[in-house]
């Protein structure tokens, strides 16, 4: 069975769950092939091996880190290039995140290979190649899209599948890095260290709390958190809210803030724009809670109820905690 390339995005911290369910999908057409960039210890090995990784590309060179994408793609086409010499490359999946993106694309292009996007599942047809679900046109239409020139590059948001394991020891190798000219053209001055929360990230949660302008004003946030901690969720915004200064722009979900696709997605005091639609249209479930009856986000809606958010969102935390005591 052909190798299936998965760039795991660890950035040395512990692997998340998108890279887990990468190589849930990676199962699916071929041997996933786990390729880490970073100080990588002996649990986050056997952590990849036990989602199903038969082989962990190591990149631990100080060097990747101090440059833009390109390091990264130099890399990935080298070991993506030797297996499709030899016939032994089925694909290549990466997370939808914006490094991910990029680097994809700039692979296919090293590769000769066609690229998909922003993909919310992936399965296969009866030859065993690769087939990719994709939401598109502001997520009005479903289609499945499959590439037919080289071995498929594909972008799979987060959520896509539920991790499962299946266990294996993975073989180990160490990649030397040489750096282009072309690689060295834009370095890294600067980092900042992102402000910690025991909340998960916005695109990665599988439980989504929003909040709108129906909520009237930013203490009214705390309502849109207190529900979202109950439920180890992330807090989001419409753009109508960040625009105010009501909540930080990091967690604008839409067309021009970022999007997600979590198993639960609660809309509170959102009307439903198409601009807030686009970026939360794939959720599994979605629960909508506003005071008008005709807003938008309702045709959208697995359970809505119609009323006061600032009435319903407290006496829903109450039933929580009340069940849970």
């Amino acid at each position: 069975m052909s190798h299936v390339l998965v760039l795991v995005d660890a950035a040395d911290g512990p692997i998340r769950k998108p890279a887990l369910e990468l190589l849930t999908l990676a199962r699916r057409f071929g041997r996933p092939a786990a390729v880490i960039f970073g100080a990588v210890g002996g649990t986050a090995v056997e952590h990849l091996g036990r989602f199903g990784a038969a082989t962990v590309y190591v990149v631990d060179d100080p060097a990747v880190r101090e440059y833009l994408v390109l390091p990264k793609v130099d890399v990935l086409a080298e070991i993506a290039g030797r297996l499709q010499a030899t016939g032994d490359l089925a694909g290549v999946l990466a997370g939808a995140g914006p490094e991910g993106k990029e680097i994809a694309a700039r692979l296919a292009i090293r590769l000769g290979s066609g690229i998909i996007t922003d993909a919310v599942d992936v399965t296969t047809d009866d030859n065993g190649r690769p087939v990719a679900t994709q939401s598109v046109f502001a997520a009005s239409f479903i289609v499945k899209s499959q590439v037919t020139v080289g071995a498929p590059v594909i972008v799979v948001k987060p959520n896509a599948v539920a991790p499962e394991e299946a266990p294996r020891t993975p073989e180990v190798e160490q990649v030397k890095v040489t750096l282009s000219d072309l690689a060295r053209a834009a370095r890294i001055t600067s980092r900042a260290v992102r402000e910690s929360s025991d909340r998960p990230e916005l695109t990665d949660a599988s439980v989504v709390v929003s909040g709108g302008r129906g909520l009237g004003g930013a203490e009214a946030f705390g309502l849109i958190e207190r529900l979202a901690d109950q439920l180890g969720g992330a807090v989001g915004a419409s753009r109508a809210a960040v625009d105010a200064g009501w909540y930080s722009h990091s967690h604008q979900v839409g067309q021009t803030g970022k999007t997600v696709s979590p198993q639960l997605y609660v809309a509170a005091g959102i009307s439903g724009a198409i601009q807030h639609r686009a970026g939360m249209q794939t959720s599994k479930t979605v629960v909508v809670v506003n005071k008008d009856p005709e807003a938008p986000i309702f045709e959208l809606a697995d359970f809505g109820v119609v009323g006061d958010l600032h009435v319903v969102l407290p006496r829903l935390s109450e039933e929580i905690d009340r069940r849970r005591s």
